[in-house]
């Protein structure tokens, strides 16, 4: 039998902003640039934008396969 390769999920907290709309709420996440989405209620608005964020870090990290790659430090 072949070895099955698994890594461990990590957890990352982003915070993100609710705002009420007629149509229920409007939610980003402000640490990712043009992330966000919507819900009729604020369970179902958190819930889109955990999809939501979940996509954006898929699509970055393919992104990142596709060059070299460095990491810098930044105090705040």
């Amino acid at each position: 039998m072949d070895p099955v390769l698994r890594f461990a999920a990590v957890k990352y907290k982003y915070k993100v902003v609710l705002n009420r709309t007629d149509e229920g709420f409007s939610v980003s996440c402000p640490g990712l640039p043009g992330c966000w989405s919507q819900g009729q209620t604020e369970a179902e608005a958190l819930a889109n934008i955990r999809d939501a964020i979940d996509e954006y870090l898929s699509v970055r990290d393919e992104l990142l396969k596709e060059g070299e790659v460095r990491e810098v430090e930044v105090v705040h």
